[in-house]
């Protein structure tokens, strides 16, 4: 049944994320069959705009088949066809809504490894990343609401109320943290299992603010490499490359992550770190503040955009906010400090700047409310 949310999003998609303009060229990637309703109306608002769409179809369950067998010279090869097309797009947005995420989950993980090397990294990362405008984005299929726990009416409702809040409020909101640790130098961050200290010292910051992921609501940069000292302790479930893990803690000297632990498969875990050198050095620092996601459900997507939480990822840097650390890996991986999760504090400069979620400057604090982000005329 046709969902007139797909429209509202559809065209904040086009005119506000990618900002798609007459004779442009959309790359749409489309995994899942029940994304086809929104990609149909992505389609179509494009075309009558005078863009030009090109769309491909795919999800896990067919991908599973050539990067569980294939050899490096057809990962090569697919990155060839690929390529081509993605350097001819102006703009590249990507529906994502597998049936089954853990499609994946079997594969050899050199295999993945592998994809992502030689595929993923220079049709997405090299090419889409730098230089198309792009967005990515999941949809509310029966398998996202499975994850969240909760029915596919009421996990819909609350995907549409989040993925169209109003993203250019927000990005003037995002304006006062961005200052904020632009200016930091030392960071110090304490949690259950936590005690973190690192610099963030002349490494850009950058806000994330609909125009890159949907849903959005972050601030970033990086931490100078060498400088992560301490432990964390992650307090959400992160699926990643078709596993899930459970209480992820790593302990870094000098930023190396010189100990990884977690409830379940350990070897499986360190395997991830050992993809490269880079692996064991984090390339994001990232602070989550949108007010419409308050709970993880498995999905990077959203949970690092929980509001009170923060994100310290392992692996590849962005261009954006560079700390020259280089690897196959980005593993978002998530902590919440709200109070009904253990609470905790963020210090810049040896001054508290969040506790248990909170900005301490009410000021900012409030241009982050529900109430101000709430986007009108969504129903």
């Amino acid at each position: 049944m046709k969902d007139k949310r797909n429209e509202v999003l559809a065209r904040q998609l086009l005119d506000y994320s990618v900002e798609l303009q007459k004779g442009q060229v959309i790359y749409i990637e489309i995994k899942g069959k029940e994304t086809l309703q929104l990609g149909k109306e992505l389609i179509r608002l494009a075309t009558e705009r005078g863009a030009t769409p090109f769309w491909y179809y795919s999800d896990e369950s067919l991908m599973r088949h050539f990067v569980g067998n294939a050899g490096d010279e057809q990962f090569k090869k697919l990155a060839e066809l690929h390529l081509p097309i993605m350097k001819a797009a102006d703009a590249y947005i990507g529906l994502r809504g597998s049936d089954n995420p853990f499609d994946m989950a079997d594969i050899d993980s050199k295999q993945i490894e592998k994809n992502n090397a030689l595929f993923y990294k220079p049709v997405h990362l090299e090419e889409r990343v730098k230089r198309t405008r792009w967005v990515v984005l999941r949809y509310p299929n029966n398998a996202m609401a499975q994850l969240a726990e909760t029915s596919q009416e009421t996990f819909a409702d609350f995907y549409f109320n989040v993925c169209c809040a109003d993203y250019a409020k927000m990005s003037k909101a995002q304006d006062g943290l961005m200052a904020l640790m632009e200016a930091t130098d030392k960071v110090h961050i304490k949690s259950p299992g936590t005690d973190l200290t690192f610099s963030i010292k002349d490494i850009p910051c950058v806000k994330c603010d609909g125009q890159r992921n949907i849903p959005d609501g972050e601030v970033y940069t990086a931490p100078v490499r060498d400088s992560v000292n301490g432990t964390i302790t992650y307090n959400t479930p992160s699926l990643y490359q078709g596993t899930v893990y459970n209480n992820v803690s790593l302990t870094f000297e000098n930023g190396k992550i010189v100990k990884a632990t977690c409830d379940g498969d350990e070897d499986r875990l360190n395997k991830v770190f050992d993809t490269d050198e880079g692996a064991r050095y984090v390339g994001e620092f990232a602070i989550g503040v949108n007010p419409f996601i308050l709970h993880p459900m498995k999905d990077t997507l959203f949970d690092e955009k929980i509001a009170g939480s923060f994100h310290f990822t392992p692996g590849q840097c962005y261009d954006e906010a560079p700390n020259g650390n280089q690897s196959a890996i980005h593993w978002d991986m998530v902590l919440i400090q709200r109070s009904d999760y253990g609470g905790g504090e963020i210090y810049f400069d040896d001054k508290l700047i969040r506790k248990d979620g909170v900005f301490t400057d009410s000021n900012l604090e409030k241009q982050f409310s529900r109430e101000n982000l709430k986007a009108a005329g969504l129903h």
